[in-house]
């Protein structure tokens, strides 16, 4: 379930529909062990010209939200629009109104950056004239210009992840996709795909929906993020208002024990904004002794001047600590808070 304190949408200006709408989605496959629901009822919004972030672990659902949204896969159930367009029955609609970059790579090594918009272009039917012209603008937007007639097998990694952008913009989309744009990048390369990003929504006006499991590409780039865990939208918002609901900062007790003693009295203190209660039971996070282990996520006004009291409270409980730790929250803060683990534990699972 989203909370409710944070899923209002970013106002549309003057009264437009939403770039994207999606109410129920649901996606499942048949498996040797039964059913598995990549999507399960997803709700999304997304204003037309704002940078959207779906934020999540590898496997949560974001790369087949983005392959039904595209048209890609068809959905279980639910129903999506993209530009106006249902994603299901009027599937050429959307794909004249969209652009896409994938997680992985796809370019044909055998042909220049030229070739490889110019031959994008005739697949959309675009005339000599305008296809050149725009080669020559995508070039100079992406800064390829000088290599353009080399190889894309002879191009970096950042080189190809921008002639891949180029390429998406070939038939100036109303809505952009953008599937995990920078993984593998150097943080340079990063830097320049992010600015471009930027330049599509501020200079082009164009909608961006971008999925990442990056917390600070996320933070950097969108208007507004979801997080999604397991095939559903657990929070959205925009950053720093998601960020702000954890309090000035964060107080986070890792230990063994029973805590909900100390939480019923934590809650009652006036300072305390939140409390989150996430429980580790698997082998690498376990105690020694193999009991669960527990961590306590205390949003206060000031972390500094209320340690010792939230410290005093749990030497008096039945909750022993074992850790502790004091920090301005941030937005990997927020993911831990409502999945339950850190985003760096899940992504080789």
């Amino acid at each position: 379930m989203v909370n409710a304190t944070t899923q209002a949408a970013l106002p549309v200006t003057g009264g437009a529909a939403p770039a994207i709408e999606v109410r129920g989605l649901v996606k499942s496959y048949a498996s040797g062990d039964g059913v598995v629901h990549a999507v399960r009822g997803l709700d999304l919004t997304v204003a037309q010209g704002e940078i959207y972030a779906l934020l999540g672990p590898n496997g949560a659902g974001k790369t087949t939200t983005i392959s039904i949204l595209t048209t890609l896969l068809l959905p279980t159930g639910g129903t999506a629009t993209v530009a106006g367009y249902d994603v299901v029955t009027q599937a050429a609609d959307v794909r004249r109104r969209i652009g896409v970059t994938f997680q992985e790579v796809v370019l044909d090594q055998d042909l220049t950056g030229r070739q490889v918009l110019d031959f994008h272009a005739r697949l959309y039917g675009l005339a000599r004239v305008q296809r050149l012209a725009k080669i020559e603008e995508l070039a100079a937007l992406v800064e390829l210009t000088d290599v353009l007639d080399r190889k894309s097998s002879r191009y970096s990694g950042g080189m190809k992840r921008r002639l891949e952008l180029a390429r998406g913009l070939m038939t100036e989309p109303a809505i952009l996709f953008l599937d995990e744009p920078t993984q593998g990048l150097d943080p340079q390369n990063r830097a320049g795909i992010w600015r471009y990003v930027r330049h599509l929504r501020d200079v082009r006006g164009i909608t961006l929906l971008l999925t990442t499991h990056s917390m600070d590409e996320a933070a950097e780039l969108a208007d507004r993020v979801g997080i999604i865990d397991q095939g559903q939208l657990v929070v959205e918002g925009r950053v720093d208002a998601l960020v702000r609901e954890m309090g000035a900062d964060v107080i986070a007790l890792t230990g063994v024990g029973a805590p909900e003693a100390l939480i019923a009295q934590v809650h009652k203190l006036a300072y305390v904004q939140q409390v989150k209660h996430l429980v580790q039971t698997d082998a690498d996070t376990a105690d020694a002794s193999g009991e669960a282990t527990h961590m306590l996520q205390i949003g206060v006004d000031a972390g500094d001047t209320r340690l010792a009291e939230i410290v005093t409270m749990a030497a008096a409980s039945d909750f022993q600590i074992r850790a502790v730790h004091v920090a301005r929250p941030s937005l990997a803060d927020v993911f831990l808070a409502h999945t339950g683990h850190a985003l760096r534990d899940t992504l080789e699972s």
